[in-house]
């Protein structure tokens, strides 16, 4: 068995690239490209079970994807990889009733390298506190993402997604 290589990446991006033209009751057809690209990799690759659990988590199976998820990161995936499982598991544990989990796992996330990846674990982790009925944390979370994308008001944005998690008097401003 060959590792990941370059044109197992293109293969498999043309597999994911293709996803939407599966129709629902097709979903085992496409988890079966995915295992067939796996199937290729060394039998303790952790690229292997994390293609696996997106495929399962994207065809409507969380509860399958998330021992996935939880073993490619225990294999260790490399960062942005790594990162991407932590988003997309958080989902899956949402998914499944344990948004907590999701929670604990992200909340490491917003202190972590900034990437690409930043907004979309703003997001995810906005979702987890709200079905934990903690929406004015997720509320800030996401407004505090969408912020710097505006063309204008980033700096108001910025200080209302802050106030909205801030104790009244801890800023120094009067509530007026």
């Amino acid at each position: 068995m060959a590792p990941v290589n370059e044109d197992w990446e293109e293969r498999t991006a043309a597999a994911w690239a293709g996803f939407d033209d599966y129709e629902e009751d097709r979903a085992a057809d496409f988890r079966a490209v995915i295992d067939a690209l796996v199937a290729e990799l060394p039998a303790d690759s952790a690229r292997g079970p994390f293609e696996q659990a997106c495929a399962w988590d994207s065809t409507g199976h969380s509860d399958q994807a998330v021992p996935l998820y939880r073993e490619a990161l225990a294999r260790g995936l490399n960062a942005y990889n790594s990162r991407r499982a932590k988003i997309q598991l958080s989902s899956s544990l949402r998914n499944t009733g344990q948004a907590d989990e999701g929670v604990k796992l992200l909340t490491p996330e917003l202190d972590g390298p900034s990437d690409e990846l930043d907004d979309a674990v703003r997001a995810c982790l906005a979702l987890c506190l709200a079905d934990l009925g903690r929406e004015r944390e997720g509320l800030s979370l996401v407004i505090g993402a969408l912020a710097p994308h505006l063309p204008r008001y980033r700096r108001s944005m910025a200080n209302y997604a802050r106030l909205l998690v801030e104790e009244p008097g801890e800023s120094g401003e009067s509530g007026d």
